[in-house]
């Protein structure tokens, strides 16, 4: 068995610009390891939604779900995204698989209890079914992984893609060596949003929170930082965040752990 295992992350920055999604998949057929394929796209449903005159609400990067948003995240995401990502990787002589977290019961979830925020039919995840994704990439398969998951009554639920490509690098960790990757339209975790030459090519979580509580990191970097850091401690063996040139190693923004 292979020991090295990929999980790659790309947002709705990449899904929805196809020069770079096509370069992106075109390097992820290339890769020889075993990899699996995460992915959201919420800046298409915002886009589908306020044409259809349903509210987008965000905190801190993170989507409120209702049930019109949820039916729309449904056909976007596991319908016209997934699928068209699937069948650009077959083109490439990739064999890929697209999958919910209906699909072999691949991501469990419950949905989030209301605290503070009522973020609506959101998923927090309880289990990720990794006897099945190893089967899949066992066999030479892409797992490709929208951002929905499922209860145990068959209720689905928006999960941030953040989250669950940092919940499968987890569930992976102990048969894999797993690194982690969060793709970008930027370089990585930058010092200054508005200066494409201040990367940070190393972050630790004190550097991080320092920046956090600056507000020099905000929006959808926050759960891709939160979830990497968590990653780590739970034994994922490498997590970095970069742009599409160069996925294959461990480029842009490499997060460090504190564990010993």
């Amino acid at each position: 068995m292979d020991k090295k295992v990929q999980i790659v992350k790309i947002g709705g920055d990449i899904v929805d610009n196809p020069d770079l999604l096509d370069q992106l998949l075109g390097s992820i057929a290339e890769l020889r390891h075993p990899r699996i394929l995460v992915h959201g796209g919420g800046i298409l449903l915002n886009s589908l939604a306020k044409r259809m005159s349903i509210p987008v609400k965000m905190v801190d990067g993170r989507r409120i779900t209702d049930s019109d948003t949820l039916d729309l995240a449904l056909m976007v995401y596991s319908g016209l995204i997934n699928t068209k990502i699937v069948a650009r990787l077959q083109a490439l002589k990739c064999q890929a698989v697209g999958l919910s977290g209906a699909d072999g019961g691949v991501v469990r979830a419950i949905k989030r209890p209301v605290k503070s925020i009522d973020y609506g039919l959101v998923g927090d995840i309880t289990r990720i079914n990794a006897d099945y994704l190893i089967l899949l990439i066992q066999s030479g398969f892409v797992p490709v992984q929208c951002a929905l998951s499922c209860d145990e009554n068959g209720q689905m639920l928006n999960t941030n893609a953040d989250t669950i490509a940092a919940e499968i690098s987890i569930a992976l960790a102990f048969a894999y060596e797993v690194q982690l990757t969060y793709v970008l339209d930027q370089p990585g975790v930058l010092a200054n949003v508005e200066n494409p030459d201040s990367l940070i090519d190393k972050l630790n979580i004190f550097q991080y929170n320092e920046l956090k509580e600056k507000n020099r990191i905000t929006g959808g970097m926050l759960p891709k930082l939160h979830n990497g850091f968590y990653a780590l401690e739970k034994d994922v063996a490498s997590v970095n965040i970069t742009n599409i040139n160069d996925i294959s190693n461990q480029s842009g923004t490499l997060l460090e752990s504190d564990k010993e």
